[in-house]
C-alpha cells in the first residue's frame, strides 16, 4: 500500500520532502510507520507549512521516540525537552555552527533530532546534511579495514563546538553542572534498524582515536571529516516558517549555514533518546 503522502527526493545520497500531510491532524499508526520508513530510507525528511505549537510538536516527536533534554542549554519554560535555537540580529555566532552529529559525547547519543522553524531570515539560514553511510560506502576496502577496529573519543569541550554554545549557556542556563562530557564510540557504527554501516566521527566533537594521541589522529580524522561532507554525500534545506526536519543522528551529520547576519532566526529542537553505538 502506498504511503498517505508524496515523497520527493532532495538529492542522490539522502533527503526527501514528505508532501500532502498535516502533522497537526490525527495520525494513525500506519501513517507514523510510513513516515518512519521514509526517514530510515532517506536519512533526513522534511515537512512544510506545519502548524505545531510546542505541545503539539512534542506530541508528534513522542510518536517516534523518547524526547530528552539537551545537557548544556535549558529548554523552553514548561517544555524542558524543547531546546530554543536562536540567533538574534546583533549576534555573529550561530548555535552548532560546525559539521557535527548531535551530542556524540554522550554514552547514548540521540537517535534522532527534530527541528521546526519559528522565524527565519529573509534569505540564508539553510541547513546542510551529509550521509555518513554513503561516505563510508565510498571508502576503499583498505581504509575500511583500517577503521573497523578503531574507536574514537568525543568530547563536549572541543573548541569547534563549544564556542558556538557559550552565549546560549549565558542566556538560557545549563541543564547540567558537568564542565565536560566525554564518550568513546566505534569509528564505524552499524545502524541498529537498517544494518547499514556509517562513519561515526565528526568535526564538532571527535578529538582523537582511542589509544592514539591527538597529533597522531589529526591527519586521518581531517581526511574523514572532509570526506563525509563531500558535495555528493549532501543535501541542502531552505527553511520557511513551519518547516520541519527530522534526521537520523546515527547516520547523518548537519551544518547550519551562518550567512544571515543582522537578521533573526528562531528554531525549536527536540532530540530523541538513542542507544549505545555498536
Amino acid at each position: 500500500m502506498p504511503p498517505p503522502f508524496r515523497v520527493v527526493r532532495a538529492a542522490g545520497a539522502l533527503g526527501a520532502e514528505l508532501l500532502d500531510i498535516d502533522l497537526a491532524g490525527a495520525l494513525d499508526d500506519a501513517t507514523i510507520a510510513a513516515i518512519r520508513a521514509a526517514w530510515l530510507g532517506h536519512g533526513v525528511i522534511f515537512f512544510r507549512d506545519q502548524a505545531l505549537p510546542p505541545e503539539r510538536f512534542l506530541a508528534f516527536a513522542r510518536r517516534f521516540g523518547e524526547p530528552i533534554e539537551y545537557p548544556f542549554v535549558r529548554g523552553l519554560e514548561g517544555f524542558p525537552q524543547i531546546t530554543p535555537v536562536v540567533k538574534l540580529e546583533h549576534e555573529r555566532v550561530n548555535f552548532g555552527g560546525v559539521w557535527h552529529s548531535d551530542t556524540a559525547y554522550l554514552e547514548r547519543p540521540p537517535m534522532a533530532t527534530m527541528l521546526i522553524a519559528r522565524e527565519v531570515p529573509p534569505q540564508g539560514g539553510d541547513t546542510l546534511f551529509a550521509s555518513a553511510a554513503a561516505a563510508y560506502e565510498a571508502l576503499s576496502e583498505g581504509l575500511k579495514a583500517t577503521l573497523a577496529p578503531l574507536r574514537a573519543v568525543n568530547s563536549s569541550r572541543k573548541a569547534d563546538a563549544s564556542k558556538t554554545r557559550e552565549d546560549f549557556q549565558k542566556k538560557y542556563g545549563a541543564a547540567t553542572n558537568a564542565e565536560v562530557l566525554e564518550a568513546e564510540h566505534p569509528v564505524v557504527r552499524t545502524h541498529p534498524e537498517t544494518g547499514r554501516p556509517a562513519l561515526y566521527v565528526n568535526l564538532g566533537h571527535t578529538t582523537r582515536f582511542a589509544g592514539w594521541t591527538e597529533e597522531e589522529s589529526r591527519p586521518l580524522l581531517e581526511f574523514l571529516f572532509a570526506h563525509i561532507t563531500r558535495p555528493e554525500f549532501t543535501c541542502r534545506f531552505h527553511w520557511q516558517p513551519g518547516s520541519i526536519a527530522l534526521w537520523d543522528n546515527r547516520a547523518v551529520q548537519h551544518y547550519p549555514v551562518n550567512d544571515y547576519h543582522g537578521h533573526r532566526r528562531v528554531m525549536h529542537r527536540i532530540t530523541l533518546a538513542g542507544d549505545v553505538p555498536n
